[in-house]
């Protein structure tokens, strides 16, 4: 560094950037001494790796400092701006290093944005040992990298910074700037929470508060209208959307109202378009709810239509109104189950024909072959029920319908145990069978 970069102004996040690895904070799951990483360091056998974690976490920091702990050239690129023209001169010098005796380790930061063919490229050189990969990423590489690369590097997941973790960064950028930021108690509160767990941003944050030199310590309304808060991390075609969504879902299923609040305004505050959010409400009516409460997928439809005429952010409130309602009304996933059951049964038995007695006989042919012989007319029989056998001759009786002790499903297990005990009854009966008139099918 020359003397005129020494003396130019510095950002307080590079100015506090970890000069070892007992420094960074909020990774000692992966740092400690019997973590993933510090083991690695204490055996001198660094894995290539894919450090995969939510923006300002210190991806690009541990990538850095793993390359001072293990003695290796440290050659940062981003996927961003390099392409195989570079990574070929990267490759190119990592094997001239090798041969003086240096490893190389090559950080790709934002690697998720290779696509699969410049992927495949980093192979050899891993494999071979030419460069110990860190890849970091914010994206599921589970769904954004190759099997083939992931099979030949370690996935460690960093964690967003926590409360404790913030206030230490908080507290070393005091010790830097050598004086107290003018915050009060629930101020200095305020600004770790609008960090929403990013070191980086909080720094900037801190940085924005010395800019604002308030007359007075700020307290937290005073916080949020000094600085801008930090959007959400929230992409509404990535893995965070299926993750709310996910939990809005299961916080449903448990029957936990405000949890339900909680993610589904996650959701909106993240830009969800409502009538997605509404689309899966609907699905859990009748996936999670059924005929315990038959009417939760008439509110869903409802809910729906109300919030196509309000639109936001008036019609939001409708869809609040439908998380409560779904999360307090009973539970039952019997015609989930039933409808699940019935399906495999119908793919394994193949082309069964129905039994013939329930079969119409159009056709004299028909008739000669026993179309409708037998049948019992319903509405004739005692009780409005003939107990006839309505499943293929060849196919023993299943039940795929069980419906729960729970709302208004408890009255139609009634109501099936009532029609079992009638079917046992007259299953030997061979009583002539009623006629039905002309126009019954």
């Amino acid at each position: 560094m020359s003397l005129f970069e020494q003396e130019a102004p510095r950002p307080l996040a590079d100015r506090l950037r970890p000069g070892t690895l007992t420094e960074v904070v909020g990774q000692d799951h992966l740092l400690a001494p019997d973590a993933p990483l510090g083991r690695m360091l204490a055996q001198r056998q660094l894995a290539s790796m894919i450090l995969w974690g939510p923006p300002g976490c210190g991806k690009t920091t541990i990538a850095r400092l793993l390359a001072t702990a293990s003695d290796l050239e440290f050659v940062p690129l981003s996927a961003v701006f390099s392409g195989v023209a570079e990574l070929r001169k990267v490759f190119e010098a990592a094997r001239e290093r090798r041969a003086m005796g240096r490893g190389t380790l090559l950080f790709m930061d934002e690697i998720h944005r290779f696509n699969r063919a410049q992927q495949d490229g980093f192979l050899p050189y891993v494999e071979d040992g030419t460069v110990t990969l860190v890849g970091a990423t914010t994206e599921n590489p589970s769904f954004e990298l190759n099997a083939a690369l992931l099979s030949r590097a370690q996935v460690l997941v960093l964690r967003r910074l926590d409360a404790a973790a913030l206030e230490n960064l908080l507290a070393r950028a005091e010790g830097d700037l050598n004086q107290a930021l003018p915050l009060t108690a629930d101020g200095r509160a305020a600004l770790i929470a609008m960090a929403d767990g990013d070191g980086r941003f909080l720094l900037n944050l801190i940085e924005s508060v010395l800019r604002a030199a308030p007359d007075a310590p700020l307290d937290a309304a005073g916080v949020a209208g000094a600085l801008q808060k930090r959007a959400p991390v929230y992409d509404k075609n990535k893995e965070e959307h299926y993750n709310l969504i996910s939990a809005l879902h299961k916080s449903l299923r448990g029957s936990d109202t405000d949890a339900g609040l909680y993610w589904l305004n996650r959701m909106l505050a993240g830009g969800e378009d409502p009538r997605y959010i509404l689309r899966r409400l609907t699905r859990f009516a009748v996936e999670d709810i059924g005929l315990a409460d038959p009417q939760a997928v008439g509110q869903a439809i409802a809910c729906w239509q109300t919030y196509e005429r309000l639109g936001s952010p008036e019609g939001d409130l409708a869809v609040a109104q439908l998380v409560i309602y779904l999360a307090t009304a009973p539970k039952s996933n019997a015609a989930y189950r039933a409808h699940k059951a019935a399906a495999r049964a119908a793919r394994d038995t193949g082309s069964l024909m129905p039994p013939k007695h329930i079969l119409n006989a159009p056709t004299k042919l028909m008739d000669t072959l026993g179309y409708g012989r037998d049948y019992r007319y319903d509405h004739d029989a005692e009780d409005g029920f003939s107990g006839q056998n309505y499943f293929p001759d060849d196919m023993p009786r299943a039940r795929f319908y069980d419906p729960v002790e729970r709302g208004f499903e408890r009255e139609v297990r009634k109501r099936l145990a009532y029609w079992d005990k009638l079917r046992a009854a007259r299953a030997g009966d061979d009583s002539p069978p009623g006629e039905p008139p002309a126009d019954a099918t």
